[in-house]
């Protein structure tokens, strides 16, 4: 009998630029990854100067301008976020808004959305673990807003918190797209697992080192069988 082929595909990798450094980098890469992510908080001070290499990143784009309560860089206000995701929609295949955020930010989704640039809902918890039934309703409300893929970057300091990860990305049943994957001393392996187990996206630096605990290198992840 023939096995039956899995129709799992393979996680995206998408290459994380936070830097004038990684910036650089990505513009010289011969082989990039499948995603660029633009940290328009990370690069707010240099906007003129992304703005002008663009051309030569040569790979579909997520722009990001995170909540300084997510990780986000240089205590942007709510308008300097929204001003930043406007002036570079039209050079987007995604746009990541959080999940605290999305109803602000209603009116430049629905632009978002009228362009064709499809949505990341996320959430973030440099803390802990939330249980999976909280990540649940999470996952409900980004539903809600028309989400294309829901987000989830947790710490993941121990094998509990890794497991209720795993949890959840093993057992929601929801219809969206999930990208999942942990922070912290077991950051490294946990974004293997949870690729392993179905999430869409693997985030990597573009740089040999990060400032995220537990993110791997393209190099790294490419060692690992992930990615073009």
């Amino acid at each position: 009998m023939m096995a039956r082929r899995s129709t799992k595909r393979r996680p995206r990798v998408v290459g994380v630029i936070a830097s004038r450094a990684d910036l650089e980098r990505a513009v010289r890469m011969r082989r990039p990854p499948d995603l660029f992510e633009l940290r328009l908080d990370c690069l707010a001070g240099m906007a003129d100067e992304v703005e002008k290499v663009l051309p030569r990143l040569r790979a579909p784009l997520i722009i990001t301008a995170r909540d300084p309560r997510e990780g986000g860089a240089n205590k942007l206000r709510l308008r300097q976020r929204r001003d930043l995701l406007a002036r570079f929609l039209t050079h987007a295949d995604y746009i990541d808004v959080e999940l605290r955020s999305a109803r602000t930010l209603r009116a430049l989704l629905a632009i978002a959305k009228a362009k064709n640039v499809r949505q990341i809902i996320s959430f973030h918890d440099f803390k802990s673990t939330p249980s999976a039934r909280l990540l649940d309703a999470k996952v409900h409300k980004a539903k809600a807003l028309c989400a294309d893929i829901f987000k989830v970057a947790t710490r993941t300091d121990t094998p509990m918190e890794l497991g209720r990860l795993l949890e959840f990305m093993t057992s929601s049943r929801w219809n969206v797209s999930l990208a999942v994957m942990g922070i912290g001393k077991l950051g490294a392996i946990s974004r293997v697992l949870l690729a392993r187990a179905g999430s869409v996206l693997i985030y990597a630096s573009v740089a040999a080192a990060t400032d995220v605990e537990g993110q791997m290198s393209l190099e790294q992840v490419r060692a690992l069988g992930f990615g073009p």
